[in-house]
């Protein structure tokens, strides 16, 4: 049997299987609801009180699961004992790989009460491949700068306009002792550029949308073209490669980190500029404190701009639940004003709505701080990732040619994006999007 039949039979088979599975929870009055979340963090129990105000305004029993260390592992795993949870809130990024394994239940959006109220660019972070809804969207967000002012001030230097501006100021952090103690601890730029899910190719990602690049290109109903060796592309790896290897001015061991610790490493003083979406905002202020940190549009690339990545989360109603009638009920709360407004969590640490997805949410009612106005003209120009079958694999293969070259300086970029286009040729191959 070729790949393509393979995996095509595999994933019918898993999706036949599916139905006939019943609640993850084991306990058939509940539904049971997974997120993405550190638990008992203060996001985690954002989750609580959204899941509380649900069963509150519907009756519905519930049971909520965070998980945050391999989350995708920990379904898998639950999809082949045939035990799926009822509900999953995870990244739009991953809607492709579940829906591929016939993990998630179409969702009829006309049916779906208050699908008018969200916002169409939203919309596109629930869609398939196909073009068919396999979730409800439920946060979004964009990207951006947040540098330490206090840093910035001491420099001397303005808050940066275009790439040079930043490279410069992540220079002076680097060079002229920002916080002050004599020594030479400080780097410009933190970064979560390691390869475990894809972290490098996804903090890239900005500023290669800010550079009119991208990954692929859609050449068709369900059809592309890779765009990774695009010069534009090109270009804004290669800059990152420069704060990598020549200017010296991103964190050491950035090459193996994730979010986690990039988070630790930005409240420590390690570093003063972090390209990363609005959910640490409150918990900078917390830690670091308010006057010592502004937020910054990421500037237009040299060739290109504006644009940022564009993600979220989405509530995923998964196969085989014996609780259909719920799971379309939570989703309904979730996006409606009331459920956006518990998610959100005003200035509070811990929001599980990021950016709201309702546009009768207005962002400064739910939250005071001015700093979330710059995510969300950030979102206005956002690039969601491409609706390939399957995102997972292309991320990853980025991520590890990326990776690569910021790792070992001798890697002529060029020559690694070219590779990896030939890589991407393959994939679309496999997956019927070429």
């Amino acid at each position: 049997m070729s790949r393509n039949l393979l995996g095509a039979a595999i994933a019918t088979a898993l999706a036949v299987t599916l139905t006939s599975c019943g609640s993850g929870s084991g306990d058939d009055d509940a539904l049971e609801i997974w997120i993405r979340q550190v638990p008992n963090s203060p996001s985690h129990n954002t989750a609580k009180k959204l899941v509380a105000e649900f069963e509150k305004a519907t009756g519905v029993k519930t049971k909520l699961v965070s998980l945050f260390d391999d989350f995708e592992t920990k379904l898998q795993q639950q999809a082949q004992a045939k035990n799926l949870p009822d509900i999953v809130i995870n990244d739009t990024a991953r809607l492709g790989n579940m829906q591929h394994q016939g993990w998630l239940r179409e969702v009829d959006k006309a049916k779906l009460a208050g699908n008018d109220k969200l916002s169409e660019l939203a919309w596109k972070a629930a869609q398939a491949g196909d073009g068919k809804y396999y979730a409800a969207p439920f946060s979004a967000q964009a990207f951006a700068l947040i540098i330490r002012k206090d840093w910035r001030e001491k420099v001397g230097m303005q808050p940066p306009q275009t790439w040079d501006d930043l490279a410069k100021l992540a220079k002076a952090f680097t060079d002229k002792d920002p916080d002050g103690n004599g020594a030479a601890d400080t780097a410009g730029f933190v970064a979560p550029a390691g390869t475990k899910r894809g972290y490098a190719s996804w903090y890239a990602s900005s500023m290669i949308f800010a550079n009119g690049g991208d990954f692929l290109k859609q050449s068709g109903p369900g059809k592309f073209t890779p765009m990774v060796n695009d010069p534009k592309t090109v270009e804004a790896v290669k800059w990152l490669q420069d704060q990598f290897c020549t200017a010296k001015t991103v964190n050491p061991g950035a090459v193996s980190n994730d979010t986690t610790v990039t988070h630790t490493v930005f409240e420590k003083g390690q570093g003063g500029i972090y390209l990363v979406g609005p959910y640490v905002l409150a918990r900078f202020v917390k830690s670091i404190g308010t006057d010592k940190i502004e937020v910054v549009q990421v500037p237009k690339g040299p060739s290109g701009g504006p644009g940022t990545l564009g993600e979220g989360e989405n509530v995923y109603e998964m196969a085989g639940s014996s609780h259909e009638a719920e799971q379309q009920k939570f989703a309904e709360f979730a996006i409606s004003a009331a459920g956006q407004k518990v998610g959100m969590n005003g200035d509070n640490e811990g929001p599980i709505v990021r950016l709201p997805v309702n546009t009768e949410v207005k962002l400064s009612d739910e939250r005071k701080d001015p700093r979330w106005q710059v995510f969300a003209d950030a979102y206005a120009n956002a690039v969601y990732t491409p609706p390939v079958p399957d995102w997972t694999p292309f991320r990853q293969k980025a991520a590890d040619a990326i990776n690569a070259a910021w790792a070992d300086c001798s890697k002529d970029v060029k020559t690694q994006m070219d590779t990896l286009a030939t890589t991407f040729t393959q994939e679309l191959s496999t997956q019927k999007a070429s």
